[in-house]
């Protein structure tokens, strides 16, 4: 009792073996109706907005899907073997404290996600019914918000009933696009641009990345006897399939359509494959990505908490949660004033933010926990502040930085072009450099480490956790 007493202070959900329930297959449609919303939808325009045609960004989207879920399935794999939250699990690469830094990228993509989401809400009401954007932001924000605070439980089955709906569009418009016809400029192999198609790769691939942050919060209730390979397949297949059809609905309505704004062009290419159909199809997407704002705002408040628990020892309440909600809240409501109406190219450069951070730590995590430690680790030494990780781990953290760092003239944003991008034409490849630096790294850094005399610490560490 002594083991999870520790556990239990420290305010992080461990599930132990005797609560695990459910079965693999359950994985699939957690992250199949995970990306059944306007967001996903959104992240297929950004290479048509750029210029590129529909079949080149069609096999952008395929290829940026696949190489995204690849690295975020191996992450669900990592639930059922430890039973914890995916940030949580970063502690023994980064340090007690040293996770602080992969808890403050998540907190940029659940303030950032929710900035934009915000933002296509208001422009989904506005294209429906008229109104204005700067009201309509600031209150799709606070009905989330309010929602995170009291619903929490009904949110989750809301959204599968949502997601439902809206796949029952997505089948639709899958089915009679075929029939439009499309302009030859938009079939033609040869008007291949590689910004575009670099671009919507990789805005591809930090979407289906950045779920991440989320994975192992699902998976870990399974049982720990569940093996790899069915857990990363059953997730990759879900998120996969998820995420490229519903990606590919918003390139096909922005080659469709491609003079007008995003909720326009889709509600247009709805309407020109199935009459009277525009309507309740953006309504669901609309209904789902508040039901998405939602869980951001969920999500930001316990990660906020994690923070604070992590640099002392908070108890978790209702009022601290909502304060750490309204914080978010207002994070988020101010950058979604502060865009502009090009929300394509926006969310486009704030896609590839989220790939530079995300990048070296999925490198450094997945690693760790297959190559170095092989799973190897104490629950208990976790939540130790003192524990057997340490508060700040050396070894993670200059692996995160020099892998960073190494990416930094690969970068091709609005913001900062690096010299590499540029003499590449803009073409922006630092995620195929950042993986194999922090990867490198990371297992020099590792030499050092006595892994099998930590094997056993861990396992002395954990003995009666489950009892």
């Amino acid at each position: 009792m002594k083991t999870r007493n520790l556990i239990e202070q420290r305010s992080i959900d461990y599930v132990p073996l005797t609560e695990r329930h459910g079965k693999v297959w359950h994985l699939w449609p957690v992250w199949f109706s995970g990306d059944a919303h306007l967001a996903t939808i959104a992240t297929g325009v950004v290479g048509v907005a750029l210029g590129g045609n529909l079949v080149w960004m069609t096999i952008a989207v395929l290829l940026g899907c696949a190489l995204g879920t690849f690295f975020m399935a191996f992450h669900s794999t990592q639930g059922p073997q430890l039973g914890l939250p995916q940030m949580i699990q970063s502690r023994p690469q980064f340090g007690y404290m040293g996770a602080l830094l992969v808890w403050g990228v998540a907190l940029v993509s659940y303030v950032g996600y929710n900035a934009f989401n915000q933002v296509l809400a208001a422009d989904t009401i506005t294209t429906l019914y008229g109104g204005n954007r700067s009201v309509t932001m600031p209150v799709i924000g606070l009905l989330a918000a309010i929602l995170a605070a009291v619903g929490y439980d009904w949110i989750h089955r809301t959204q599968r009933v949502l997601a439902f709906i809206l796949i029952l569009g997505l089948i639709a418009m899958t089915a009679l696009a075929p029939r439009f016809q499309w302009p030859a400029a938009q079939l033609d192999f040869h008007n291949f641009r590689s910004v575009p198609f670099l671009t919507q790769l990789f805005a591809a691939a930090a979407y289906q990345l950045s779920w991440s942050i989320y994975v192992s919060d699902y998976s870990r209730y399974l049982p720990r006897d569940v093996g790899v390979r069915a857990s990363f397949w059953w997730t990759f297949l879900g998120a996969y399939i998820g995420g490229v059809w519903t990606m590919l609905v918003g390139t096909f309505a922005a080659a469709m359509f491609p003079t007008l704004k995003l909720t326009p062009a889709l509600k247009a290419a709805a309407d020109t494959l199935l009459p009277g159909s525009g309507t309740p199809l953006l309504i669901a997407s609309l209904l789902g990505l508040v039901t998405i704002t939602t869980l951001n705002f969920y999500g930001a408040s316990l990660t906020l908490l994690s923070v604070a628990d992590s640099i002392h020892p908070v108890r978790s309440t209702r009022t601290k949660r909502i304060l750490t909600i309204l914080l978010a809240l207002v994070l988020s409501t101010g950058i979604a004033l502060g865009a502009s109406r090009d929300f394509a190219l926006e969310f486009g450069e704030f896609l590839a933010i989220l790939l530079y951070l995300f990048t070296p730590w999925t490198a450094i995590n997945l690693v760790d926990f297959y190559f170095v430690r092989k799973g190897r680790y104490s629950v208990r030494e976790i939540f130790n502040p003192h524990g057997m990780y340490g508060r700040w781990n050396w070894r993670g953290l200059l692996a995160y930085g020099v892998g960073f760092v190494a990416m930094v003239p690969f970068f091709s944003t609005g913001m900062y072009r690096g010299p590499i991008a540029i003499a590449l034409g803009g073409a922006d490849i630092a995620m195929l450099v950042g993986l194999p630096v922090s990867t490198i790294v990371y297992l020099l850094a590792c030499r050092s480490l006595d892994v099998e005399r930590e094997a056993l610490l861990a396992s002395a560490a954990d003995v009666g956790l489950d009892d």
